[in-house]
């Protein structure tokens, strides 16, 4: 892999061949992704999509010591508002001298459509550079200024040699794709070309004894970086630290809620640490090109299962099997105690999950050992990432390839149709359809949240703590579900969900 290069990254239906569209069993979508079928795969109708310049804005909005410029029109970005206290909250728990989101918006008109936004642009950069001094000023561009033609590039490099702040230019408009998660690579893109590396021009070369030259180097082998989300909790990040800590390893955190000094350095470690494939493999890969550093990118540590795996894989890369074969066997043995009176409450009790590939795979898995049985997920995409991940999955959970698996972001509908059928005991899901689910009912279990524990071995007990507790008081839920009802006919609910997917495997005979 080598996009840096280029000014844009590719888009993921391009570069992993990413389906976005299926209806199916597990086994048929194993079985369909090897022969290579899914890429074709397409909608006849399309009830909604995913916007990557959003995604771009949660993954990156929380960078410390950063202003953002967004160059579209004044409603582009407005979401930020609800993650504005967290997101202070949450920097300032990383740095007491943290202020929290700031952002600038070029509130391109109709006029400008006409006549360009550059002017605005370059007005919004100077203007952030003058009333904040930040360390980075991030630009991303929207559909409006990449449809008129905007030379986004061209201006931020003129700016760039004006402003103190490092400009990075992430190119995330909205139309381009209808994968999301290309946002990932869109922000990993603009920061590895404008972030990683020391800015010779203004920062001196740092000069180091020989003494103090082997006391860094020693440093940096065993440095690794861990690559957190924007939906984990500093909790969760707390927990995989205490962890890689115990296998006496340094860490360092990216990308949010980072510092853009952090990145400077980002090159100077012995590993890189993945948490989702889907969210880093832009990143990793192309850190093993430039500068030669491994990564361990397999899987998410979300259940016992895999977080053995994840600090298995680590270990693997430093030699020390051994230690890790330890922690392992203490963690394990002290959390299977705590958890065995939930197995038996949640014995007999079936879920359906949606959300990130990567997450409901794992996330199944967790609720699986608990007890629960699968009956179906739901991702917004699938590629060979998701495909390794299904695989271990249906060998390590009996007859779970005969669980529903739909491929759709957006597709609201679709769920309502296969919740009517299958009726699970618990809706495990993503911001943005879980009030569908709740309006039908369901009892809601987020699929994150950035207060709580998911990760490690101290997320398994946390999860199992507050499945419990919200089965044990679904009454809201079953009220709403009783005295509401969705925007769609009742001869929808009689058709097949996948009614609307090319291609796709009829699943009347084994939901009806």
């Amino acid at each position: 892999m080598d996009y840096i290069k280029h000014k844009v990254p590719p888009v993921r239906e391009d570069r992993l061949m990413a389906c976005q569209a299926y209806g199916g069993t597990c086994g048929d979508l194993s079985n369909d992704s090897k022969k290579g079928c899914l890429y074709a795969s397409k909608r006849t109708f399309s009830q909604t999509q995913g916007c990557q310049l959003n995604l771009s804005l949660g993954m990156i909005s929380s960078m410390r010591d950063a202003v953002m410029v967004i160059h579209s029109p004044i409603g582009c970005g407005g979401n930020l508002i609800q993650n504005a206290g967290i997101n202070k909250v949450f920097q300032k728990l990383r740095q007491q001298s943290a202020v929290g989101l700031r952002w600038i918006n070029t509130n391109l008109s109709e006029v400008d459509v006409i006549s360009g936004g550059e002017a605005k642009l370059r007005q919004a950069v100077l203007k952030a550079e003058r009333e904040f001094r930040p360390s980075a000023i991030l630009v991303f561009n929207s559909c409006v200024p990449a449809l008129i033609g905007d030379d986004i590039d061209g201006i931020l490099d003129d700016l760039q040699k004006q402003v103190s702040a490092r400009i990075v230019p992430i190119h995330c408009e909205g139309f381009k794709t209808k994968i999301q998660a290309t946002a990932y690579d869109s922000v990993y893109h603009g920061l590895i070309r404008n972030l990683v590396g020391e800015d010779k021009s203004t920062k001196p070369a740092i000069i180091r004894t020989p003494e103090e030259e082997l006391e860094h180097q020693e440093k940096i082998s065993k440095t690794v970086n861990l690559l957190n989300v924007g939906s984990m909790s500093r909790i969760d990040e707390e927990e995989l630290v205490r962890l890689l800590k115990a296998l006496d390893l340094n860490v360092r955190i990216l990308p949010s809620y980072s510092h853009p000094e952090d990145f400077t350095y980002a090159h100077e470690a012995a590993l890189n640490v993945s948490i989702c494939a889907t969210h880093d493999d832009y990143f990793v890969e192309h850190f093993q090109k430039l500068y030669g550093i491994p990564y361990v990118l397999r899987t998410i540590p979300i259940g016992i299962a895999n977080t053995n795996k994840w600090l298995r894989d680590i270990a693997a890369h430093f030699g020390i099997e051994e230690q890790a074969e330890k922690l392992i066997a203490a963690e394990t043995a002290e959390l299977n105690k705590a958890i065995e009176p939930f197995k038996a409450e949640f014995k007999g009790k079936t879920a359906f999950l949606t959300g990130g590939e990567v997450r409901i795979l794992t996330t199944a898995e967790l609720l699986h050992n608990l007890g629960f049985e699968i009956l179906g997920l739901r991702g917004y995409h699938f590629d060979k990432y998701g495909e390794i991940l299904l695989e271990e999955y249906m060998e390590d959970v009996p007859n779970s390839e005969k669980a529903i698996f739909n491929i759709g972001s957006g597709q609201v509908f679709e769920q309502a149709n296969l919740l009517s059928k299958i009726t699970p005991d618990l809706f495990v899901g993503h911001i943005g359809v879980n009030g569908s689910a709740a309006k039908q009912g369901y009892p809601i279990f987020p699929l994150f949240g950035q207060s709580d524990d998911y990760l490690g071995y101290k997320g398994v007990y946390e999860v199992a703590t507050r499945v419990s507790r919200i089965l044990r008081n679904a009454s809201f839920n079953k009220n709403l579900g009783k005295n509401t009802r969705l925007p769609y006919r009742d001869s929808w609910y009689e058709q097949d969900p996948f009614t609307y997917i090319d291609d796709s495997a009829s699943i009347a005979a084994r939901i009806g």
